[in-house]
């Protein structure tokens, strides 16, 4: 009870979504049994676990990685209702742009999707002071792009200063956030300076993505691209530096493989849902149908990455490590 005698309603921190799969909001991940049968339990959905709605394409950075760089008008608040209706049974949408942030009436549509879908929102929080207070208790998490140390963050993607004004603006509203890194050859040296970060600001978790080779990324040297193998010694490098350190952020690390090849589900401004990477497709993408006229129901029963969706949002098909591990 509060002092006013009115009940208190806990802090939900799991949605169970069957079959023993839920979502951790403590660690913003989806959890599963170690038994659990993906092919099984992926064919058993009626809609994806998770899909990313770019409510933008536009942004105020220019970064090196970027994949999402053709332009296409932003949605109305009526599209992204329809959307929204839409996609009734997803458990997690990430509102992502583009900058998201960069939306005036970006509340708004937080306020449509958070009722029936647990929110994340994607972003570089340069507009992180305009939008803080009025995000907080609204999403799960919000998910800061920032490769580490000042001077590699204004090499590869913008200004490092505003974002950081922007995710302080964030953490003292009260909002959950993580970091995500893309992993340049070059980079390698600053990663741990972002679990570094992380942990000073209580983030759940860092992501680290190898770039895919669209958009602005055409243009990077091939060199920057690591193998696999780079990767995954990487990886062994900063589970070493993160336990040395006791720093407390879980880490994943994304490589592109055929375990997890087309496992997003990217919706586009104009409601093109699209399977993202597909490594034989133009431009990577393989169109799927269009959320503004038909359910994900639909697009998901003909969608043929099911058991790779599943297996990447479970943390099967990545390299993890857990908070507390």
């Amino acid at each position: 009870m509060t002092d006013l005698g009115m009940l208190t309603v806990p802090k939900q921190t799991r949605r169970d979504l069957g079959g023993g799969v839920g979502y951790a909001f403590s660690g913003q991940h989806f959890d599963a049994p170690a038994d659990l049968d993906i092919e099984t339990f992926a064919n058993s959905l009626a809609a994806p676990l998770s899909a990313i709605v770019q409510v933008t394409k536009r942004c105020d950075m220019d970064c090196g990685f970027c994949s999402e760089i053709m332009q296409k008008p932003d949605p109305t608040l009526k599209d992204l209702e329809t959307m929204e209706a839409n996609l009734e049974g997803v458990a997690r949408v990430f509102l992502s742009g583009g900058e998201p942030l960069i939306r005036r009436d970006f509340i708004d549509i937080v306020d449509m999707y958070r009722e029936r879908h647990i929110v994340a929102v994607p972003t570089n929080a340069t507009h992180g002071l305009q939008h803080a207070k009025a995000l907080a208790g609204k999403i799960a998490y919000a998910n800061i792009g920032l490769e580490g140390a000042r001077a590699t963050v204004l090499r590869v993607r913008g200004d490092y200063d505003k974002q950081m004004k922007g995710v302080r603006a964030l953490q003292d509203a009260g909002v959950p956030l993580a970091l995500s890194s893309v992993v340049y050859r070059s980079t390698l040296s600053a990663l741990p300076f972002t679990i570094q970060i992380a942990d000073v600001l209580d983030a759940t978790k860092v992501k680290f993505i190898l770039p895919l080779r669209k958009g602005n990324a055409l243009k990077l040297p091939e060199h920057e691209f690591i193998t696999q193998q780079e990767a995954e010694d990487a990886f062994a490098r900063l589970k070493e530096a993160r336990a040395e350190h006791m720093w407390t952020p879980a880490l994943r690390m994304t490589t592109w493989t055929p375990e997890n090849e087309g496992h997003m589900i990217v919706i586009e401004p104009d409601g093109n849902a699209q399977a993202w990477p597909v490594y034989a497709a133009e431009d990577l993408w393989e169109p799927l149908g269009n959320v503004l006229h038909e359910p994900i129901s639909a697009i998901w029963e003909r969608y043929r990455f099911k058991k790779n969706h599943v297996s990447k949002y479970v943390g099967r098909s990545i390299h993890t490590v857990l908070q507390g591990a």
